[in-house]
């Protein structure tokens, strides 16, 4: 049985980066992972970095890494992924993102013990570990 498809939408600062059908969304959220097919109910989720799977079809999965954002699912079944960053998957620099991490992690470890600079470099550390987790093959 064919599954029906539905309208996503994948925008970041920059710009588009997906608009096309597909038959499901799977990512994640802050409460755990989530997987949207046709006639979802409508939902406002805030998504975790994580891979971000969109099934054209069974056989035709688009991947791309993503950072932190919002899911939101409209009651016409269009669902819109805003996300501060994103790349396809087979994209990712490793080498960039571990130093990106490496930073982050220093600035975690030098920032004041619950300050607001200690938060968002953590908020950093989990970011780049999860583009490395993607990118070496982890998944979600």
């Amino acid at each position: 049985m064919a599954k029906t498809g539905f309208q996503v939408e994948v925008l970041t600062p920059e710009g588009e980066v997906f608009n096309d059908e597909v038959v499901m969304v799977s990512t994640r959220t802050t409460v755990g992972s989530i997987g949207i097919l046709a006639k979802h109910q409508p939902l406002l989720a805030m998504l975790e970095p994580t891979e971000l799977r969109l099934y054209k079809s069974e056989n035709d999965v688009v991947s791309f890494v993503q950072g932190e954002g919002f899911l939101q699912v409209q009651p016409d079944s269009r669902v819109l992924v805003l996300v501060d960053e994103v790349f396809e998957s087979g994209q990712v620099d490793t080498a960039e993102v571990r130093q990106k991490l490496e930073r982050a992690q220093g600035e975690a470890e030098s920032a004041e013990e619950g300050s607001a600079a200690q938060r968002e470099a953590r908020r950093r550390v989990r970011r780049y570990e999860a583009f490395l987790k993607i990118a070496e093959g982890g998944g979600h």
